[in-house]
């Protein structure tokens, strides 16, 4: 059946249209979260399973999808030319944009994680608004789904930075899809069901502003570090999964612990342990001067991209280079 759909090119347009899928079996599996067959060409078996659905069955169904969308083994030479697809997001910040390569990349989880007030949701608001740029101003065109955890998103912050652009802030605020989560269960959920979202709405950027901050909380104590551990690693791999098949932009803020018995170096570390280091692609550490606007970003891993630093500043108008003043400073 794979070769089949291959040699016609029949396009898979509903989940009711893959062989051995019923309207009954659909139905299931979007209330399991799988609304598009690009979530469905991520899946396990095990996910399936829980639709009704066979083992056996499950993985034909699997393999159909996946033998459709892309080959399971390809050259490096072909790799490179797929590679070509990634797009990068601007910052809003030159400086900041240098450390990271030139931009946010699609098809990866980028972290901030830093201390109260360091910039975390100042960034992640900027990023809403720039995603909404041309491609020749560093932007994709495109909307932004917001998974607010703290109560840290405000919308006279995106009017502002909208303005500074000069774009309409009505058309800015309509391309922002917005949920807050309640708990870190609501939390999967949202991200359980965004598919459908992302494909319906043009959304090139993905935000949880803090990743950490309901698993934290509602997790206390070293018996349920390993059930809170293998939910955050569930809800990272399903964030990965729709960044890479959607081709969009990851981003998520961490929060931080103290480290009491250090007296040099960092005396903080971000939460989610190595699940969470692993997982991302790319971590950056924000900290701020006792004082003022500026702010320093410090990128601690990236798969290619060597460790540096880069300072920049958030004013009225959102992220931004220093000024001359800045730098005499």
């Amino acid at each position: 059946m794979a070769k089949e759909a291959l040699s016609t090119k029949k396009e898979y347009k509903r989940l009711e249209d893959l062989p051995g899928i019923g309207s009954t079996t659909a139905r299931k599996l979007r209330e399991l979260g799988f609304h598009t067959i690009e979530t469905l060409a991520t899946a396990t078996t095990q996910e399936l399973q829980r639709a009704g659905i066979g083992e056996k069955k499950a993985g034909e169904i699997i393999c159909e999808v996946r033998s459709y969308i892309s080959l399971p083994f390809i050259r490096v030479d072909e790799l490179l030319k797929k590679q070509q697809t990634v797009l990068r997001l601007t910052t809003g910040s030159k400086s900041l944009d240098d450390l990271v390569g030139g931009g946010l990349e699609t098809q990866t989880i980028t972290e901030f994680y830093g201390e109260f007030g360091s910039g975390k949701s100042q960034i992640c608001h900027q990023l809403c608004v720039n995603v909404q740029l041309t491609p020749e101003r560093g932007g994709f065109g495109g909307g932004a789904l917001y998974i607010d955890t703290e109560n840290t998103f405000r919308t006279q912050r995106i009017i502002q930075m909208a303005k500074h652009l000069g774009l309409d802030q009505d058309e800015v605020a309509k391309n922002i899809i917005y949920a807050e989560a309640y708990n870190s269960d609501h939390q999967m959920f949202l991200v359980d069901n965004a598919d459908k979202v992302i494909n319906e709405n043009n959304i090139r950027l993905i935000i949880v502003d803090s990743l950490t901050s309901h698993f934290r909380s509602e997790y206390i104590g070293r018996e349920l570090l390993v059930e809170r551990q293998q939910k955050l690693n569930k809800h990272l791999h399903k964030l990965i999964r729709l960044g890479r098949a959607f081709n969009v932009i990851v981003v998520v803020t961490n929060q931080v612990m103290a480290k009491p018995d250090v007296f040099f170096g960092e005396s903080v570390y971000p939460v989610g342990g190595h699940i969470l280091a692993h997982t991302s692609n790319t971590r950056l550490f924000l900290r701020k001067p006792r004082r003022g606007p500026i702010r320093i970003a410090r990128l601690i891993s990236s798969p290619y991209l060597p460790e540096g630093e880069r300072m920049f500043t958030i004013t009225e108008n959102g992220i931004e280079d220093l000024s001359e003043d800045d730098q005499r400073r």
